[in-house]
């Protein structure tokens, strides 16, 4: 895990909040909110812990710091692993010994629902001033349960000193990059494991969705990604993997893909904004545009949001509720967070204020046709034969593509039924 710290400091500007009701375990751990209670000038006594990554935690510094100066609370961030943060809290939250708030992504939401883990939040007006695809994502079964503050999506990031036209279709673009003489005609991270994420444009240009939608769009616990559709891109995989042009390789970790591209390995490569930074760093001058489609369909990337989460344990909820709403959910926050992490801020006021940055509006346009992650418990049973399968196809270790996605389907299908 990496290093945890705790930053502890004080906090300011005062605004009321219809918050949502309280916890409902005991939270009694010092590391834990302790009990809310009045100050003789009205303030708020207690303590609110926050579980974030590094780049939320830097980014929230200076607003915790206003926030326990208004409020007479202590404030502490605990800065740890983003992939560890949910399976802690999940671990941690019904004991009492988990924070009072946590930030992660949106596409926890169901299984942290369903687990009765957090509570919903009352954005209240307030909603109408974040991007309407950021609340939507963290809505579950008609409540919204985070206070949204980032949006990400993957796009094509083009070395502008190896290419400077980007084809209309995938194999167009796969041409251009063997034409250029770079060791990488493009790079798509993979990995032994496969990276179903990284694939997922691709995948929906053969028109093969992970799961099915109803009339209104949200997505239901019916798997989409097989038949004739999901056959197609199987073989597309695997008739990439096999050419080897270097497109598709398991041996492509991200860590190997950034550090080619940054060093003008290749003129493309899939990735999200949290790698600009190691790229312009390294003096490559980078373009961000759509993912253009493999399969005929337009190539629709996932959509993540992510945001802050309320502990349902928590005794302290108003208080969290209040620092999510009227400090976290702020223009000056969301566009340091954009500045730490590179995701495009949920507040409207914020995206709009970093407008102006062609990186940031490249990656927007990218995930313009994208679709949300889906916060299915379901999804849960999906990830692993779904990447571990691609990686076989462009390995050869599948040699009969049609079977083994079909295999694939079959075992998912297993895994949602015995969850």
């Amino acid at each position: 895990m990496r290093r945890s710290i705790v930053i502890t400091a004080a906090v300011g500007l005062t605004m009321a909040l219809a918050a949502c009701g309280g916890g409902t375990g005991s939270g009694e751990d010092e590391t834990t909110a302790g009990a809310e209670e009045t100050t003789e000038d009205g303030g708020s006594a207690g303590t609110l812990t926050i579980w974030a990554d590094e780049f939320r935690a830097a980014a929230l510094t200076d607003i915790v710091a206003q926030f326990e100066e208004d409020k007479g609370v202590t404030v502490e961030i605990v800065e740890k692993n983003f992939d560890d943060i949910k399976d802690e809290f999940i671990a941690q939250a019904p004991t009492g010994e988990g924070p009072d708030i946590i930030v992660g992504a949106h596409d926890w939401s169901g299984e942290l629902v369903t687990n009765g883990l957090v509570s919903p939040v009352e954005l209240g007006d307030a909603a109408a001033d974040f991007s309407e695809v950021a609340v939507n994502a963290f809505t579950y079964e008609g409540s919204v349960y985070g206070v949204p503050y980032g949006i990400e999506n993957i796009a094509l990031v083009r070395n502008n000193a190896l290419a400077s036209d980007t084809p209309a279709t995938f194999d167009e673009l796969i041409a251009q990059g063997e034409a250029s003489g770079a060791e990488y005609p493009v790079l798509i991270q993979m990995g032994e494991e496969g990276d179903a994420f990284h694939m997922y444009p691709l995948q929906t240009s053969f028109g093969a969705p992970v799961f099915a939608t109803d009339d209104t769009g949200s997505y239901i616990p019916e798997l989409a990604l097989g038949g004739d559709a999901g056959t197609a891109f199987a073989d597309y995989l695997a008739s990439i993997g096999q050419a080897g042009s270097g497109v598709l390789d398991t041996a492509i970790t991200a860590d190997i893909a950034r550090e080619a591209f940054a060093n003008g390995e290749s003129p493309y490569i899939l990735t999200g904004p949290w790698n600009i930074a190691p790229f312009t760093d390294a003096g490559i001058d980078v373009t961000v545009l759509p993912i253009p489609s493999a399969g005929g369909e337009p190539a629709a990337p996932f959509v993540g949001v992510q945001g802050f989460y309320v502990n349902s344990y928590s005794e302290n909820a108003i208080l969290a509720n209040e620092f999510l709403i009227n400090y976290a959910a702020t223009e000056d926050v969301q566009v340091a967070m954009y500045e730490t992490g590179g995701r495009i801020p949920a507040l409207t006021a914020a995206a709009e204020a970093v407008s102006d940055d062609p990186i940031a509006a490249g990656f927007v346009a990218a995930g313009e046709i994208g679709v949300p992650m889906p916060s299915l418990p379901q999804m849960n049973s999906v990830w692993a034969f779904w990447g571990v399968t691609e990686a076989n196809l462009v390995s050869g270790v599948a040699t009969d593509p049609a079977a083994a996605w079909a295999t694939m389907v079959e075992n998912i299908q297993g895994a949602i039924d015995a969850a």
